[in-house]
């Protein structure tokens, strides 16, 4: 029988200098997810509902937290970029790249690995990027090209390194394999905003997907700003470059990293000398 997620999510500890939408967003974003929680067992929360303007199916826990989320983007005046609505052009010289539940799967479970991701742009330019930990409250906060206080481990070796990687996919198995072979500890957390936040903080060497091409700009805008604030780097595993654009069908192979070093580390590995990318 499926059951209610019964334990409270905390308002999250915002600094003072948050850029006012990015903050309102978080807030009802974690008081969403709460209420979520509270009215529907894990297997309604995990139900597909539609598809979302990635094309990938979307759960309700998704619907649940995007429409107050996207509420709060038109009450501030700002654009939305966010995986499940897509592009909401509100008139504003400012979009938000949103997603409001990376890691959906964890979070309808009661996994407590999920978080809230809201990237400032303007003119396509990410200028602040915001990490809520749901489940905890946690924040990570920085402004593209000031560095935060938090910084990475500045490992720059990926053999012995700690890991995170995407879970494996058959198209990228060899190549997740190879990561594996050289890192010292390898963990598979299914939510990539928080991931790179721990490459951020330091707490792990680099994030990776291994080849897959799982990646849409919503799931790496926050690490753009935050990781290399830290003194880390985020790249694409076959050099592409990676940049807001509306169009949520495209997809990347992004690497978080202590170093510039090791990513490309990481990257070379990936490709393994293949330089295309995996259709």
């Amino acid at each position: 029988m499926s059951t209610r997620i019964t334990w409270p999510i905390p308002e999250p500890d915002l600094p003072v200098d948050v850029h006012p939408a990015l903050a309102a967003m978080a807030r009802a974003a974690s008081a969403a997810y709460g209420d979520a929680r509270r009215a529907h067992t894990r297997a309604e929360l995990g139900e597909q509902v539609a598809d979302g303007a990635d094309g990938t199916p979307t759960m309700r826990v998704d619907r649940l937290v995007e429409d107050p989320v996207a509420e709060v983007a038109a009450a501030q005046g700002v654009n939305l970029l966010s995986e499940e609505a897509g592009f909401v052009d509100n008139g504003s010289a400012v979009t938000v790249v949103v997603d409001p539940v990376d890691g959906s799967s964890n979070a309808a479970a009661g996994v407590p690995l999920c978080c809230f991701a809201a990237t400032a742009s303007v003119d396509g330019e990410a200028t602040e990027a915001l990490t809520v930990w749901l489940d905890t409250g946690r924040v990570w906060h920085a402004f593209a090209g000031h560095a935060t206080a938090y910084r990475t481990t500045g490992r720059t070796s990926l053999d012995g390194a700690a890991v995170n990687l995407l879970r494996p996919h058959r198209r990228s198995a060899e190549a997740w394999q190879r990561i594996a072979n050289k890192a010292g500890r390898v963990r598979v957390m299914s939510t990539t905003v928080l991931e790179c936040a721990l490459v951020a903080e330091g707490s792990i060497d680099a994030f990776c997907d291994p080849g897959s091409d799982t990646h849409r700009i919503v799931d790496l805008a926050t690490a753009m700003v935050t990781v290399p604030a830290a003194g880390g780097a985020v790249l694409d595993a076959y050099g592409r470059r990676l940049e807001i654009d509306p169009d949520l069908t495209r997809r990347w192979s992004g690497i978080a990293a202590a170093t510039p070093a090791l990513a490309e580390a990481v990257a070379e590995t990936v490709r393994d000398g293949n330089q295309t990318r995996i259709a």
